[in-house]
């Protein structure tokens, strides 16, 4: 399995838990060490996006897959 698909199971796993404050995850690609994903929902408009974003999904994402560097919201 490379690291797209360990990436996109890695989000799968923590959609639920966005789902439930009305939020949605979108897994975009895996390119030079980053990830792209666009945040949906609640999650859209919240305020603590990056706060989700950095110390939540990306940690949980370089506990598995540790050459990614960073993780970017694309916008709408």
């Amino acid at each position: 399995m490379d690291n797209s698909e360990k990436i996109k199971n890695l989000i799968e796993e923590m959609r639920p838990y966005i789902n439930m404050d009305g939020g949605d995850i979108e897994f975009i690609k895996y390119e030079d060490k980053y990830v792209y994903v666009k945040l949906k929902g609640h999650c859209a408009e919240c305020l603590g996006q990056d706060d989700t974003l950095q110390n939540y999904i990306l940690n949980m994402l370089q506990s598995e897959v540790e050459e990614i560097e960073g993780i970017i919201n694309v916008p709408l």
